[in-house]
C-alpha cells in the first residue's frame, strides 16, 4: 500500500536542511535584486578592508555567486547532510555547520593574513616588485568572499568518518568509491590547488571546514558526545 506523503519532496527533508536552503535562496535573491548592496555588504572581505563588517564572518556563508554555486552546495548539503541531521538531530546538526562555515572563514582569512603579510612588505621595500605587490594588495582587499562550500565540506568530512565504508558514486565516472576515500581525494585535490593557487575558488576555506570539522568530531567522540 501506498502511502501518499501530502507535503512531497520538500516535506521531507530535514528541518536545519531545509532552513539553510530557504535562507540561502532568498539571500540569492536579494542578490539578484540589488548585487552591489548585498556583496559589500554580506559578503565576507579581509578585516583590514575598508569594506569589512564583524557579521560578514557569519553572513557570507549564506551568500552565494549565481543560481549554479547555490544549486551545487544546497544539493550536496542535502544528500550528505541528511543522514547526519537524522543522527544528530537539529541542534547539534546546525552547531557542527555553523563550527565548520566558521573555520572556513578563519582559515581563509588566516591565509589571506598571510598572503597580505608577505605583499605589505614587498610594498615596504620598494623594490622591482613594488609596483605588483601594490596592486595584489589592493584586489585583496577588494575581493570578497561568498559560499556554504566551507561548511559544505565539513558535512562531506563528517560523513566519511561516521559511514567511512559507504560507497559513493562519482558523477561522469563508471566507478564507486568508499565515503573515507572519497573525503581523502577531495581533500588532497583542495590542498593542491590552494598551494598552486589561481582562479577565484578559496580552496583553503574548503579545507578550513574539514579541518575544524575533524577535530570538533574528534572531541565529541572523545567525550562520548558524537551521538547524543
Amino acid at each position: 500500500m501506498y502511502q501518499y506523503n501530502r507535503g512531497g519532496f520538500f516535506a521531507s527533508i530535514p528541518l536545519v536542511i531545509k532552513n539553510i536552503i530557504i535562507i540561502n535562496a532568498f539571500m540569492l535573491i536579494l542578490t539578484m535584486i540589488n548585487r552591489e548592496f548585498m556583496i559589500e555588504h554580506f559578503a565576507l572581505f579581509y578585516p583590514a578592508s575598508a569594506f569589512f563588517k564583524p557579521w560578514q564572518i557569519l553572513s557570507h556563508i549564506f551568500m552565494h555567486g549565481n543560481f549554479g554555486h547555490l544549486l551545487f552546495n544546497m544539493y550536496a548539503l542535502w544528500m550528505f547532510g541528511s543522514v547526519l541531521e537524522q543522527l544528530w538531530g537539529p541542534k547539534k546538526f546546525l552547531l557542527y555547520y555553523l563550527v565548520t562555515g566558521l573555520g572556513a572563514a578563519a582559515l581563509h582569512m588566516g591565509v589571506q593574513w598571510i598572503e597580505a603579510s608577505t605583499l605589505v612588505n614587498a610594498i615596504n621595500e620598494n623594490g622591482p616588485d613594488a609596483i605588483n605587490a601594490l596592486s595584489r594588495y589592493r584586489i585583496l582587499m577588494n575581493t570578497p568572499t561568498v559560499g556554504a562550500s566551507g561548511a559544505v565540506y565539513g558535512i562531506l568530512l563528517a560523513y566519511g568518518m561516521l559511514f567511512p565504508n559507504n560507497e559513493l558514486r562519482i558523477i561522469f565516472l563508471p566507478i564507486a568509491l568508499k565515503a573515507k576515500y572519497f573525503v581523502i581525494i577531495f581533500a588532497v585535490i583542495e590542498l593542491i590547488l590552494g598551494l598552486v593557487g589561481g582562479g577565484n575558488i578559496a580552496h583553503f576555506a574548503h579545507l578550513g571546514g574539514m579541518i575544524f570539522g575533524f577535530f570538533l568530531i574528534r572531541y565529541w567522540k572523545k567525550r562520548n558526545r558524537l551521538y547524543y
